[in-house]
């Protein structure tokens, strides 16, 4: 049986981020959700090179649902799958779920299928047409965390998350990040 993740028991429930969300939202927590540029940036401008990407999972799988859905992909098409997560100097600061359809990385031109402990961030933000076309936001339960994922975050409280549709060149990838205590 091949893994769909190893962050999730279930696919998590998501809201689309709508006017007047933003207030359910604690202060800290929204700053990260509403982060328009680069996440990975952010962090190392403020632990400089301590920001590490270690790699969870990376496959060629079919998404959840609402992944496919969100990305206008058939049922069964398989898409690369990518969950990382960053920390820094010990610190569980971000965990990352990426999903690539093929015709994404045949497109970018850039090697997404090949990031390994690279940050997607440094690649994407790094395209001249990169566009961000959706987002959602979660509130992710602890009981929806696999053991791994839980013993990885450090955490047993409940984590937000958000999810973004972005396209390069007019083809979409989805990236959601799930910010961990550590970092607010």
């Amino acid at each position: 049986m091949v893994i769909k993740s190893v962050l999730f028991n279930r696919e998590p429930l998501w809201q689309e981020n709508r006017q007047g969300t933003r207030h359910k939202f604690p202060e800290t927590v929204q700053s990260w959700v509403y982060e328009s540029g680069s996440l990975t940036q952010r962090l190392r401008s403020y632990y400089g090179n301590a920001v590490v990407v270690n790699l969870l999972l990376q496959h060629w799988f079919t998404p959840f649902l609402s992944e496919q859905k969100l990305l206008k992909q058939p049922e069964h098409q398989y898409c690369l799958i990518r969950e990382v997560l960053l920390h820094a100097d010990g610190k569980p600061l971000i965990l990352a779920r990426t999903i690539i359809p093929a015709g994404t990385i045949k497109i970018a031109r850039s090697n997404l299928s090949q990031l390994g402990t690279r940050p997607l961030g440094e690649v994407i933000f790094a395209c001249p047409s990169l566009e961000r076309k959706a987002m959602d936001v979660t509130l992710i339960k602890p009981l929806l965390w696999t053991p791994v994922a839980k013993a990885i975050a450090h955490t047993s409280q409940p984590v937000w998350g958000r999810r973004t549709v972005y396209a390069i060149k007019h083809k979409p990838m989805l990236v959601s990040e799930f910010f961990l205590p550590e970092i607010l």
